[in-house]
């Protein structure tokens, strides 16, 4: 039983591993794909594409858990994932109305992806084995990191333009990488769990096939109304009001890191040849700081209270020094030109030691807030962790597609202002609830 369970954590780390070797390494360079594309036809924007994504995303994760439910967790994945091959597919033969229609499609299977994969982890784990799942889980989906942007940097490296036939076998290796993460979820195991409520149902057997889905919608539909109605009730609590610039600035710096830093780089003129090459650099030292601050700050700070706001603390410290240094090291019109190089100067000549340190803090940091969220979250709300966290998704992803829209048009220098006012706000806003949560403590001890 137990070896069971353990085979479906480590393929559904590996499935997950394999698309999403895809779609970051995709995220990572669709706009400077885009800009590179010798097509007049097509008139995409990546940054509008992945503002789509994250737009669409958020108010999917309403509607996830029904779907779940209905189909069940290996369905759901599967189909997912082919919704994110879809996506892969269009930039090896691009156009512009493909390339939207996908974008709101896999902004959909990522809600239902996201949401069965927590489903299926809790469905395979125990109080006593939930860490060591999570922590395996979270280790091989870290590792998409490092593939997709190790192919980008040994292939773009000296290259001053992306030629089609280059973006054709990128596109096409990703693409396969997705097909095979895709196709890893078949060879999912039922849980024991699934295998009892399955046995029950067929031991009813004056039950069709049609009723049993019916009585499961029926069902699915009931408990989405009851989790909706939690959540409209969270969304009143001073806890969640408080958090919510926190939330916000998550996804602000999520979108930064993962679509608009990398265009930066690239666009930079002073790093010549290269540039396009260290794309795939950064966001392979992106990952390093994620995995650095999620394995320091999850494993070590895990219920502590005390600890929360000294980490919170220190990731908006490396984020304000990442953000001043590449106020200075990157030219101000990197996120907006487009069939050109940057035609400003910054103020230091552009050092590429300096970028990637920016790129290691950048995921540090956001390893901060993140892990912090998830453990106030988590302590505050331990009765109503799932909608508390559907709040947390929902505002990081409408602030992420907000962020994406106007990445194209607003200066780098703007840009950054716009993030250490929402960071330094709701970083005062989560001492304020840890203030909260200090006192109530202290008040039930009394």
């Amino acid at each position: 039983m137990a070896d069971r369970r353990t085979f479906n954590v480590v393929i559904l780390g590996v499935g997950f591993l394999f698309i999403f070797t895809a779609f970051t390494t995709c995220g990572n360079v669709e706009q400077t794909v885009v800009k590179s594309l010798e097509n007049d036809t097509f008139s995409g924007s990546g940054y509008h594409s992945l503002g789509i994504i994250y737009g669409i995303f958020s108010f999917s994760n309403l509607l996830a858990p029904t779907v779940v439910t209905v189909i069940g967790p290996k369905i759901t994945m599967f189909l997912s994932g082919l919704l994110y091959s879809g996506y892969i597919a269009v930039f090896i033969i691009p156009s512009t109305w493909s390339f939207y229609l996908t974008s709101v499609l896999i902004g959909i299977g990522a809600a239902m992806l996201w949401t069965a994969q927590g489903h299926f982890l809790v469905e395979n784990s125990e109080a006593s084995t939930i860490n060591r799942n999570t922590g395996m889980f979270w280790a091989l989906l870290q590792c998409s990191m490092f593939f997709g942007n190790l192919y980008i940097y040994l292939d773009w490296n000296g290259k001053t333009e992306i030629t089609d036939s280059s973006r054709k076998n990128m596109f096409l290796s990703l693409l396969v990488a997705s097909i095979l993460g895709t196709l890893s979820f078949l060879v999912l195991r039922k849980s024991h769990q699934e295998e009892e409520m399955l046995s029950e149902e067929e031991g009813q057997s004056l039950l069709s096939t049609h009723t049993m889905y019916k009585h499961r919608a029926r069902t699915a539909v009931q408990d989405a109304k009851s989790e909706f109605k939690n959540i409209l009730q969270l969304l009143k609590t001073k806890t969640i009001v408080l958090l919510s610039p926190c939330m916000a600035y998550s996804g602000l710096e999520l979108s930064f890191y993962s679509g608009v830093y990398g265009t930066c780089i690239g666009a930079t003129a002073q790093f010549g040849e290269a540039a396009k090459g260290l794309i795939g650099i950064s966001g392979i030292v992106v990952g390093i700081g994620e995995i650095v601050g999620g394995g320091l700050f999850g494993l070590l700070c895990k219920n502590n209270r005390f600890r929360r706001t000294s980490v919170v603390f220190l990731g908006m410290v490396v984020h304000f020094v990442a953000f001043y240094l590449i106020f200075l090291n990157i030219p101000d019109d990197a996120p907006v030109v487009f069939k050109t190089t940057t035609q400003k100067n910054p103020y230091l000549t552009p050092s590429v030691s300096i970028a990637l340190l920016c790129s290691f803090l950048l995921g540090l940091g956001d390893s901060c807030f993140n892990t912090q969220l998830y453990s106030i979250l988590g302590r505050v709300y331990a009765e109503h962790s799932t909608p508390a966290f559907a709040i947390f998704k929902f505002i990081q992803s409408v602030f992420a597609a907000v962020a994406f829209f106007y990445s194209g048009y607003v200066l780098l220098m703007w840009q950054l202002l716009l993030m250490i006012i929402l960071g330094f706000t709701g970083t005062l806003c989560f001492f304020v609830v840890e203030r909260m949560q200090n006192f109530s403590v202290d008040f039930q001890e009394d």
